[in-house]
């Protein structure tokens, strides 16, 4: 940079590369402070680590408690894109829960210490799931892109019952999760979602997937991950994986009160 003679060039190129920099400055401290915790969690004393980092005991004190939480590589390292459908109507809209599933992931991506912006889905259900740190909130209902994608994962299906109701199903124990709002004899205000780390179809990547069998479903999963991204980075790092997440909410506003895990972070490729 320095020997470009072109300086409108130039000041577009040192802006970019601070950029960068910065950005590569918070994700090493944040696998800094992820590394000390993991010593420590596996029996290295303060002296250890303070012996491998070449620093005293009272600097790694510090930096044990510098940088974004180790959790936040779970969504992204810089960027994050969050993707929530359009509904088809007189005009194309987006429902209530889905803008309210959108700003939630924002905020969380904002707390991670990370950029992140809102896209829309087009009623097309057409998706670029090429990108990095993508989140993906959309069902298989809504779009072949995101029922393509959910047919390869090797531990969940999301399919159609015989009566009609959408379903969560276990591949390996056969387990069928169905939302308690559809339930024939007592419906409830409760749904269930999908979770997931799938491929990206250029295999170049991956890309997280949330798709409530109700629009509300999602919105849940959002405020589980708000709650227990922790515990579920601590399970699955950046790999595939999925789980089935279920949440209650409030009939009149549909204010999610309480979100669990229905199964296990279930890791692909994986007995």
């Amino acid at each position: 940079m320095a020997a470009m003679q072109d300086h409108t060039l130039r000041v577009k190129a040192a802006v970019e590369l601070m950029g960068e920099l910065q950005a590569a400055v918070v994700e090493t401290s944040r696998m800094r402070k992820e590394s000390i915790a993991w010593l420590r969690d596996h029996g290295h004393s303060m002296a250890d680590v303070a012996r491998l980092m070449g620093v005293s005991r009272a600097r790694v004190a510090q930096l044990r408690d510098a940088g974004p939480p180790p959790e936040r590589a779970f969504l992204g390292t810089q960027h994050v894109q969050v993707l929530v459908p359009m509904r088809a109507g007189e005009r194309d809209f987006v429902a209530l829960e889905d803008s309210s599933t959108g700003q939630k992931l924002l905020a969380l991506t904002h707390q991670m210490q990370l950029a992140g912006d809102l896209g829309y889905i087009p009623t097309s259900g057409e998706i670029d799931l090429n990108h990095e740190e993508l989140v993906v909130v959309c069902g298989p209902k809504t779009s072949p892109v995101t029922a393509e994608a959910l047919g390869g994962d090797p531990k969940i299906s999301f399919e159609t019952l015989p009566d009609g109701r959408w379903a969560l199903t276990e591949r390996d124990s056969g387990t069928v999760h169905t939302s308690p709002s559809d339930d024939p004899s007592d419906p409830a205000p409760g749904d269930i979602a999908y979770l997931g780390r799938l491929p990206r179809p250029d295999g170049m990547g991956t890309f997280l997937l949330i798709a409530g069998v109700h629009a509300i479903g999602s919105l849940g999963v959002a405020h589980f991950l708000t709650e227990n991204m922790a515990e579920v980075y601590e399970k699955a790092g950046t790999s595939p994986f999925s789980m089935v997440v279920a949440a209650d909410f409030e009939a009149g506003s549909k204010a999610i009160t309480s979100s669990r895990a229905l199964t296990d972070v279930l890791l692909h490729g994986r007995a």
